[in-house]
Formats: structure tokens, sequence, C-alpha cells
């Protein structure tokens, strides 16, 4: 499955998710240090941080869709594809709403209430983005247009020992060309 949105012929969904992820991740530990004893300003770093994560997941979110769509009906990826998007899209949303009741507060640190609420929600993004890898891993998303959409959920152990009796054949036949070369 290769992906509809591409740059230099890399996929750019695949390009985004990584600042949203780190820029919430990274407001939760700067809420952690707050809450530990850390200088004031620290909630206040998170809270940007979060609003940062937000516009980059928005982005990241549209390119997703953009290759969602591509993804044929019915298939397993298209299954797998609706729960990534649908629960990074709840993370998303949940962080909003973090981020607006932090800007309605007079501090902009986060209570031990929104700090338990940040730490519920990045467990949610870590299972969207165990989704987004099968997506890959599995599916190839991103990366070839022969990918079949309806691989099976994990390879079968009879395939990877095939798989890797390949690899030593190849390997062997390597090293002897190698050797007759000298």
């Amino acid at each position: 499955m290769q992906s509809r949105l591409t740059i230099a012929g890399h996929p750019v969904h695949l390009m985004l998710v990584m600042f949203p992820l780190g820029l919430l991740v990274t407001a939760v530990l700067f809420d952690t240090a707050d809450l530990l004893g850390g200088p004031a300003i620290l909630g206040e770093v998170a809270s940007w941080h979060i609003a940062g994560g937000l516009i980059g997941g928005l982005v990241a979110a549209l390119a997703g869709l953009i290759d969602l769509v591509g993804i044929p009906d019915g298939t397993r990826a298209k299954r797998i594809g609706v729960l990534h998007s649908l629960g990074n899209l709840g993370v998303v949303l949940l962080f909003a709403v973090v981020w607006m009741v932090r800007m309605g507060a007079d501090q902009r640190a986060a209570g031990w209430g929104l700090y338990v609420v940040e730490l519920v929600v990045l467990a949610g993004a870590a299972l969207g983005a165990r989704f987004g890898g099968e997506l890959v891993d599995r599916f190839g998303g991103g990366a070839d247009r022969d990918t079949r959409p309806d691989a099976t959920a994990s390879p079968r152990r009879r395939d990877v020992d095939r798989l890797r009796d390949v690899d030593r054949r190849r390997d062997a036949h390597r090293f002897a060309t190698l050797r007759s070369a000298r």
C-alpha cells in the first residue's frame, strides 16, 4: 500500500506523526516535573507543548486521512486504519479539552486531575500508534504499492522460518561467491 501523499517518495503522514507525539509526551514530562516541585514556568511550557501537539496532530491527521481514503474498502488494512484514525482523533480531542481547561485557569499548570487525564490519553496514543505500526509493518503502509491489504495479523512461524532459511541460503551464496572471486 503506497501512500497517496508523498514527498520524494516518502510518506508525509509517517514524517508528521512524530511531532505531535513528541510534543504531547514532552508536555506530560514537563507537567510531571512541575507537579513534583519544579519551577512554575514548566506548567506554562507544557501548555504550549500541548498547543503545538494539537496543531501537529491535526496536520498529521489530514495527511493520514488522504492515505486512509486510498485503502481498499472491506480489507483488514482499512479496519485497522479506521481504528488508528479514530483512536488518534480521540487523543487530539481529549488533549484539546485538557488545553482548554488549562487556558481557562489562572495558571496554565495542570493539577493532579488533569495530569492523570493526560497519562490516560497518552496510553490511548500508544494504542493508536500500535495500530499505525501494524499498518506499516504488516501491510507495508506507505511503502509499496504491491503490498496485500488483507495480510494476516502476524506472520506464521513456518513463514518466518522459511524466510530465515532463504536469507541463510542467500548469505551462503554471497559468501561462496566472494570466496571464489579471491
